[in-house]
């Protein structure tokens, strides 16, 4: 690990960065996919600043992934599984970044069918990338090794991502349990990602 003032900042960077990720996530999703999803017309006509920003939101999230996948690359550099926990959230971003080139189009559009038809687009993309961004997380937990408690919701929230990826392509009635699977994906990482998160900006980079 770097020296102590130097790990202290990057451990308030990576904090600081997850809760803009946070914070930027849940605007784009839920207020702003979620409206085009209800009511896609008069979302596109009537709220088009609301969808730029969510947009512009995502493309936040993707920035601060990348700066947390160096900060905590320069965090826990020592560790042998640094680089490859590092690439498989560089990956999540990639993809990510990629999923976003399918929002811009329903600006344009004024048929209920293609705004969710690029909405499927831009979640079924999106999902492929969290599937690595689990896999991000289990080595992310085998790395960091405490506190115990923030190490086992980091990796049951990175192998049920890998899980509901797998489930949405294997099971042709995955609908049936789609709010199953949301709460075993969402629970587990909000409770890791967000707990690692306040951990990193309390304690990370300080002198054992």
């Amino acid at each position: 690990m770097n020296n102590s003032i130097n790990s202290r900042m990057l451990s308030l960077i990576a904090g600081g960065s997850y809760w803009i990720i946070f914070f930027a996530a849940v605007f784009a999703n839920y207020f702003v996919i979620e409206s085009m999803k209800n009511d896609p017309i008069n979302t596109i006509q009537l709220n088009h600043i609301l969808v730029r920003a969510g947009i512009l939101a995502f493309l936040i999230t993707v920035v601060f992934d990348v700066v947390v996948a160096w900060a905590l690359y320069e965090l826990f550099n020592e560790n042998s599984l640094s680089i490859l926990s590092t690439l498989f959230r560089m990956m999540h971003a990639s993809i990510m970044g990629v999923a976003i080139f399918a929002l811009p189009a329903v600006l344009d559009l004024n048929v209920s069918e293609k705004i969710l038809n690029q909405i499927d687009t831009f979640n079924t993309i999106w999902l492929i990338g969290l599937f690595f961004f689990g896999i991000h997380l289990i080595i992310l937990g085998k790395i960091i090794g405490k506190p115990r408690i923030i190490v086992f919701f980091l990796i049951f929230a990175g192998i049920m991502y890998m899980v509901d990826t797998a489930a949405h392509f294997a099971l042709p009635n995955y609908e049936t349990y789609a709010s199953v699977f949301l709460a075993l994906v969402a629970i587990p990482s909000i409770l890791g990602e967000m707990s690692f998160a306040i951990w990193l900006l309390i304690k990370g980079g300080k002198q054992q």
